[in-house]
């Protein structure tokens, strides 16, 4: 090494170390003017007892209906629109009713027909009858008259039930709500062309709501009709815990997804129907950590605890949550341990290294 570059060494050594010293001061520094923070803080238990299952299930109606037809033609009105509220009986949409009436005249004039062929077997009947008491007509022309007489009635009955079922066919050409109900969906517009069995309006009951959880079959055993479950909606965490009791279990799993559907009958609530829940049933008994729920942080995929460290400042920790429990409490898989101090009323995890005031 030359006299040049020894000399150059030995003056960026001790500079170095300097500018070392001096950023350490810095961060010191910082760290000693950051203000206190004052918080809630609690402790990692560890408890134990049934593990709480989540199963995920769609919110139904207790009841839904895709309202069609008879009567083919036209639509000439629209009397209901999407989230309409009607009572049963209420109109829903008119379709233009020549041609329903016009069947209906068809088999009324058939049924008349009928009536006056009737009559005259009758009156044929009457006096065939009266001819072979006297002798003058054979056994077998009495048998006649008397089938064209049956004929002749059977006639009027099926010319009755033609008239019978046009009249109900043209009563349709106003479509009604079958029930109380909310209006889902319409599904024709002015002018389309309603046909017998075309889906017209689809509605949903206002009496009650559902949801309907996929159950696997390990977890079926704890599982009974009449059962209570606690029900929370993803959507709608204003709700709170929704009560509910189970009413049906299906027998049968579903083969793409191996699980059993369980109808729950939702309490209390208005909930839209579509929307996805959860509820917890009892699992299998074991130990595990908990933290209140009000302690983890959800930021950018990550779950995150802010924990008071032992020399009282913050330090934020990424963990993995379990189930959630009774009480608002969550199970932690990974990131803290039994025993440490977790802050529980932070509104957002503080800077790193934050000293954090315990309020008493």
């Amino acid at each position: 090494m030359t006299a040049s570059r020894r000399l150059l060494t030995t003056l960026l050594v001790p500079a170095i170390g300097l500018l070392a010293a001096c950023g350490h001061d810095e961060a010191e520094l910082a760290r000693a003017e950051r203000e206190p923070v004052r918080v809630t803080v609690t402790t990692v238990e560890r408890v134990t007892g049934p593990a709480s299952v989540q199963v995920r299930g769609v919110v139904q109606p207790a009841r839904r209906s895709t309202v069609s037809t008879r009567v083919s033609g036209p639509v000439i009105s629209l009397s209901a629109a999407a989230g309409d509220r009607v009572r049963r009986g209420d109109p829903l949409l008119e379709i233009q009713p020549e041609a329903a009436e016009g069947q209906l005249s068809q088999t009324q004039g058939a049924l008349a027909q009928a009536q006056a062929a009737l009559a005259l077997a009758e009156r044929n009947h009457s006096r065939y009858r009266a001819l072979h008491a006297e002798g003058a007509v054979s056994d077998a022309e009495l048998d006649m008259a008397t089938m064209q007489l049956d004929q002749a009635r059977g006639a009027v009955r099926q010319a009755e039930g033609a008239v019978q079922s046009a009249s109900t066919v043209a009563d349709e050409a106003v479509v009604r709500a079958p029930f109380d109900a909310r209006v889902v969906r319409r599904l024709v517009e002015l002018g389309d062309l309603a046909a017998p069995g075309r889906p017209l309006v689809e509605v949903e009951s206002l009496a009650a709501r559902e949801i309907w959880l996929a159950v696997r079959a390990a977890d079926m055993s704890r599982i009974a009709t009449g059962q209570r479950l606690e029900v929370r909606i993803d959507s709608r965490p204003d709700f709170g815990v929704v009560p509910g009791v189970v009413t049906e279990i299906e027998p049968s799993a579903d083969p793409a997804t191996h699980t059993f559907t369980v109808k729950v009958r939702l309490e209390g609530v208005d909930i839209a129907s579509g929307l996805t829940g959860r509820a917890a049933i009892a699992g299998e008994t074991s130990d595990r950590l908990v933290v209140p729920s009000s302690a983890v942080h959800r930021r950018g995929g990550l779950e995150l605890v802010v924990v008071r460290a032992e020399d009282g400042t913050s330090r934020t920790r990424a963990v993995t949550t379990g189930a959630t429990l009774a009480g608002e409490r969550v199970e932690i898989l990974s990131g803290v341990a039994e025993g440490e101090s977790v802050v529980v009323d932070a509104p957002a995890p503080p800077p790193e290294g934050t000293p954090l005031e315990v309020a008493s």
